[in-house]
């Protein structure tokens, strides 16, 4: 579930008129999603999603930091940095960030629970997880009044399968579009459910080991997990087995107002500043160790 994440970074400035926009660029539509503080919600969502796939979760379990308690958070800002550099990275930059993540991908395997090893970097699974996180922006961005229409969200839609080639993905067999996002989970859901370890990474998620350099939004993590579990499509809510309510979905987009206002009127350094202090930390702990 590496992709599911948040934009730790925020959009860089460019260097210059000439400078390498990236994957997408200041017109784009994921620019003007991305760069919004709410999204973060959206980070949790997807992660919460992608673990209805019980083969996804499984080797995720099984080969990252869920299992560990205290790096479940390094994980996570790891996949932060990922996501900012792949949405407002440079061509090179995008490259080098894609060629570790797949090289990593293709290094791990898994096991179901009637012993079948299976690769990590499965088309299927690498479909699951890209369609759990766009879906989990694409629906954030929606709810939370950021004033998109339909076009833009098909359009998001769309600028993402740039995203699904770069893990390796056939940007062909891609949904390119809100009603071909909304077909494909039709057509995997009989396949989901939570299993025992998708039930435990929820309830991890709500008490995380976090570095001291998070320690500052450890009061941010229930209230902003409770939030992206009630955005959850009301069949994902129903296989954790809490009721698949609408009234819990109007609940939701009301908070999810009042939560994107509040957050627009926060300067973006102040959210920022504390996972990027992290990331550098962690980058220097790994050099030190190498």
């Amino acid at each position: 579930m590496d992709a599911g994440g948040t934009t730790a970074a925020g959009p860089a400035e460019p260097a210059g008129p000439a400078a390498d926009s990236g994957l997408f660029g200041p017109g784009s539509v994921t620019w003007r999603i991305m760069s919004e503080p709410i999204i973060w919600v959206a980070g949790f969502r997807a992660l919460y999603l992608q673990a209805l796939h019980p083969r996804v979760m499984r080797g995720t379990w099984q080969n990252t930091s869920f299992a560990r308690p205290g790096e479940a958070w390094g994980r996570f800002i790891r996949t932060s940095r990922f996501v900012a550099v792949r949405t407002y990275g440079t061509r090179a930059e995008v490259d080098r960030a894609a060629r570790r993540v797949r090289k990593i991908h293709a290094s791990l395997t898994g096991t179901d629970a009637d012993g079948h090893r299976f690769r990590l970097d499965e088309p299927a699974l690498l479909l699951w997880v890209h369609c759990g996180e766009i879906s989990s922006y694409a629906d954030i961005a929606r709810r939370s009044g950021m004033g998109l229409s339909a076009r833009n969200l098909d359009e998001f839609v769309d600028e993402q399968r740039r995203s699904a080639a770069v893990i390796g993905l056939d940007p062909g067999a891609v949904p390119a579009s809100m009603a071909a996002l909304d077909a494909y989970y039709e057509q995997v859901r009989p396949a989901l459910y939570a299993c025992a370890e998708a039930k435990q990474a929820l309830r991890r998620s709500y008490h995380p080991d976090m570095p001291a350099e998070l320690l500052p939004l450890r009061l941010m993590v229930p209230p902003l997990g409770t939030l992206a579990f009630a955005t959850l499509p009301r069949w994902a809510r129903r296989m954790y087995g809490t009721p698949g309510s609408p009234v819990t979905d109007l609940a939701a987009t009301a908070a999810l107002r009042v939560a994107h206002q509040s957050a627009t009127r926060v300067p973006r350094e102040l959210l920022y500043r504390s996972l990027n202090r992290a990331a550098r930390g962690q980058a220097s702990e790994r050099r030190a160790a190498a």
